[in-house]
């Protein structure tokens, strides 16, 4: 059985929603190109193209600051 002190941190930790949306957000987007590529083999390679293009923005980006 979880303990008192277990369920007070967990309840505090549920509630706690700093953050949390980019996240999430990121996670789904990933979840659905996997899935996608997963279902169209044709897709994956499109995706693989966008991923290393956005990887390539955000590199530069975080040079530039």
């Amino acid at each position: 059985m979880i303990g008192t002190q277990a369920l007070i941190f967990l309840m505090r930790v549920w509630r706690d929603r700093r953050g949390q949306d980019l996240i999430e957000y990121a996670l789904m987007a990933g979840f659905v190109a996997v899935a996608a590529g997963a279902i169209m083999p044709g897709v994956s390679s499109s995706i693989s193209l966008i991923f290393s293009s956005v990887a390539s923005v955000m590199s530069s980006a975080s040079t530039q600051s």
